[in-house]
């Protein structure tokens, strides 16, 4: 079994920064995919941002530029700093780990609250 511990979200005004971690434990393909993912109110869960264990990353088009997915793959963690924050981010971000064993694995994080206001 794989557990995900979230840590870092909070109240935050538009133009800061927050930093994001997730780690996981357990018993965890090395060949794996972690990333971050958002649902605001009302709203479908998106994808953010996600990074290999490679290092290749990908991430959605609203969040170019501004948030930065890293991870340490000795700690099984993956970091997603977020820059210049605007409401429209406000949502609660989980964490995702998925790795490919004859079948996919999908594990996920209790989720985050971030809250981008003045």
């Amino acid at each position: 079994q794989v557990h995900l511990v979230e840590s870092g979200g909070g109240l935050v005004q538009p133009g800061g920064s927050l930093r994001l971690s997730c780690a996981a434990s357990g018993s965890i393909n090395s060949i794996n995919v972690m990333g971050w993912y958002r649902q605001a109110p009302g709203k479908e869960r998106e994808l953010v941002a996600i990074i290999m264990s490679g290092g290749t990353t990908t991430y959605a088009d609203s969040v170019k530029g501004r948030f930065t997915i890293s991870r340490d793959n000795a700690k099984n963690t993956v970091y997603l700093q977020m820059n210049s924050l605007k409401p429209e981010d406000t949502a609660v971000y989980y964490c995702k780990l998925r790795y490919l064993v004859g079948v996919y694995y999908d594990y996920w994080g209790q989720g985050t609250q971030v809250t981008v206001s003045s």
